[in-house]
């Protein structure tokens, strides 16, 4: 029996684990991918928008050359805390479902997991934290062909596309920084189509400038108030102010933002906002509806996956923590 269980193993969920390291709470983290695995479907040359000591977890020191650090930096300082701090990560095991049950102490959760190894295996904890994350799951723009292989909701580097047609959907962040590196790097052209009449407001002060004055000089081309309807192995097609057409396309990257999942807060009776897929929380221990169980990290904010990074997500661990500790010191089996 466990303190408590952690799924997920990026920043939010290696922090809760320090916190229970420094709190003698027993616990393992429960990974489906590889350590941090949201930061493997940043662009590969990703620069992150922040400085390295905003992305610091358990106090340790991120040192960086750079004013803001690469995601290749970013990487190599999440594995050397994992190895500092000694925690225990189960990789590549997804927690297929998690339920309640009554014991002699109690109620517990009994956790369920799927190994790509093979074979399943089950944990017993007390509490749970819910780390997953929001980048996993694609915000899907339900057209034809948008499975098709050609298409993805992820970029990540320009090099396949040299000399090649690339249509990108989208006007935050993400989409301004795959149409400025596929710009740079040798692209046949780079479509950008995005539903409303301007890119968004959010995008990196650094960013916007550059990829405005791109589309101004026809650098890259931009397709506003337009809608995709349909994506062919060759072509994409959209619906805007002149009416429909066909744009050449070798590659898409349907950059519409991401959410989070939440079939296991769901599946537990926690309340979750329908429209927003927002859980409902205590706002200091980030504890849900449902006793012991928490979420932290970009879950908290559901579908606005935007309105938490990991520089303001990786304190929500200790808080919870922090919680789960104060009951296991006073519960009847724990005098």
């Amino acid at each position: 029996m466990l303190d408590v269980a952690i799924v997920g193993g990026g920043p939010a969920g290696m922090a809760a684990a320090i916190a229970a390291i420094r709190q003698g709470l027993s616990y393992v983290i429960l990974e489906k991918g590889a350590l941090v695995n949201s930061l493997l479907h940043f662009p590969t040359d990703m620069v992150f928008f922040t400085t390295p000591d905003l992305l610091e977890i358990g106090g340790l020191p991120f040192v960086s050359p750079h004013e803001k650090p690469t995601r290749s930096e970013a990487l190599k300082y999440y594995r050397r805390v994992a190895e500092a701090c000694a925690l225990d990560i189960r990789f590549e095991e997804t927690v297929t479902a998690i339920t309640r049950r009554q014991g002699d102490s109690g109620s517990h959760f009994h956790l369920t997991t799927s190994r790509r190894s093979g074979g399943d295996a089950a944990y017993e904890a007390g509490a749970v934290i819910i780390a997953s994350g929001a980048y996993d799951l694609p915000n899907l723009v339900g057209v034809p062909g948008e499975d098709l292989p050609h298409v993805s909701h992820f970029y990540r580097e320009p090099h396949p596309h040299y000399r090649r047609d690339v249509v990108i959907v989208g006007g935050k962040n993400s989409a301004a920084e795959a149409a400025l590196d596929l710009y740079r790097n040798g692209v046949g052209s780079v479509t950008i189509v995005h539903r409303h009449a301007a890119l968004g407001d959010s995008i990196k002060y650094w960013v916007k400038p550059d990829i405005e004055n791109r589309i101004k000089e026809g650098s890259v081309a931009a397709r506003f108030n337009s809608q995709v309807v349909e994506i062919t192995p060759t072509h994409v097609i959209v619906d805007g102010p002149d009416g429909r057409a066909s744009l050449p396309a070798d590659a898409v990257y349907l950059l519409t933002g991401y959410r989070s999942d939440t079939r296991l807060l769901r599946s537990l009776g926690a309340a979750v906002n329908d429209a927003d897929g927002v859980p409902t929380l205590d706002a200091d221990t980030f504890e849900t509806t449902v006793p012991n169980l928490y979420v932290i990290g970009a879950a908290v904010a559901g579908k606005q996956s935007g309105k938490i990074f990991i520089e303001n997500g990786r304190f929500h661990g200790a808080e919870a923590i922090k919680a789960i500790s104060s009951r296991v010191r006073t519960s009847p089996a724990n005098p």
